[in-house]
């Protein structure tokens, strides 16, 4: 779960206004290659100049169909969530605290980074014939997914990093659709993700009319994985994400069938952010600091690492052979930020 954007623009995320009453915005999304080993582009609708967080939701990337290997060394992460969502295929995540799992279609990665930690993501791969030899490309499953980030508020955006991996996810159902509930409640049901925010996160899929429950103190977006939906007149395919505002006690939509979406909500995020490649702060110093203690760490040795602010994933030491050493941060644009209002 990462940001491999080479050269990553500062992304100044002012608190959300009150009173944003419900309404239906589309914000593009935007190819952003990534380069690097993994070699591959994603689709990003979060953050957006004019709208920087759904709630808590910071970050909002879209990747697949497509056979790619996912090959992401370690690399670092603070003051945010991130929210692992395969739809295709597998990947491993290995972290520095002591995590090694794979996360199928279905199951849920939550990462608290916290303070800091890193964390390496490969694809995995059907074994080869020949020791070492890499699989041909038609060998590569199809990988698809979502990779999203929560902003940690500040009560807890200093606190230890954890990790937790949730297979069993409630399923809501009602008339003419199913939603796997994420993170938060939803439709009478909730998943046992630890969030730190009032927050929803679901993945509905339905044909027809559909009528939603929604808190209106919660914030919302939807956006469309397969099919089309039609949202107070307004017709919205896969791609854009749709912001609905607050207010809406339920929500009323058209769906094609068998069309799949994704609903992000949350209280409105009422605390200025900085983020920038795979930090989220408040300032920019702050930001500045952690790209170069994560600089400085790369020139420990393990032992010395492991103990260090963003610590040391095993299995990537000197030893690793392609698996081996860690993604260096970009250099930092020679400008200091500035606030920009919201809308």
């Amino acid at each position: 779960m990462t940001n491999l954007d080479t050269s990553p623009a500062q992304e100044v995320c002012p608190a959300a206004p009150e009173g944003q009453g419900p309404c239906v915005q589309l914000w593009p999304e935007r190819e952003v290659p990534l380069g690097g080993v993994r070699a591959m582009n994603v689709m990003r609708t979060l953050p957006q100049r004019g709208l920087p967080t759904v709630g808590a939701w910071c970050f909002l990337d879209s990747f697949g169909p497509d056979r790619v290997a996912m090959s992401v060394l370690p690399h670092p992460h603070c003051g945010l969530q991130t929210v692992t969502w395969p739809m295709e295929g597998a990947v491993r995540h290995h972290d520095s605290v002591g995590s090694d799992v794979v996360v199928r279609p279905g199951e849920l990665n939550i990462m608290t980074a916290g303070h800091g930690i890193s964390h390496s993501e490969f694809s995995v791969l059907p074994a080869t014939t020949d020791a070492g030899s890499s699989p041909l490309v038609e060998e590569i499953p199809v990988s698809r997914g979502l990779q999203l980030w929560v902003a940690l508020p500040e009560e807890h955006r200093h606190r230890a990093p954890s990790f937790e991996q949730v297979k069993d996810l409630p399923v809501a159902v009602g008339e003419g659709f199913t939603a796997t509930v994420m993170v938060g409640e939803f439709a009478g049901q909730r998943s046992p993700a630890t969030m730190f925010s009032p927050i929803v996160g679901a993945d509905i899929t339905g044909t027809g009319s559909l009528e939603l429950p929604l808190r209106p103190d919660f914030e919302h977006a939807v956006l469309v994985l397969d099919g089309h939906v039609v949202i107070d007149g307004q017709d919205i395919e896969a791609g854009p994400l749709a912001y609905l505002g607050a207010g809406r006690s339920s929500l009323l939509v058209e769906a094609q069938p068998d069309t799949r979406f994704m609903l992000l909500g949350g209280e409105p995020f009422g605390e200025d952010l900085l983020m920038w490649w795979n930090f989220v702060g408040r300032t920019h110093e702050e930001v500045e600091k952690a790209r170069e203690e994560w600089e400085a760490e790369g020139l420990l040795d393990d032992d010395a690492a492991a103990t260090s602010r963003f610590g040391f994933v095993p299995g990537h030491g000197p030893d690793a052979g392609p698996e081996a050493g860690r993604i260096p941060a970009p250099p930092l644009p020679g400008v200091k930020l500035r606030p920009r209002t919201r809308g």
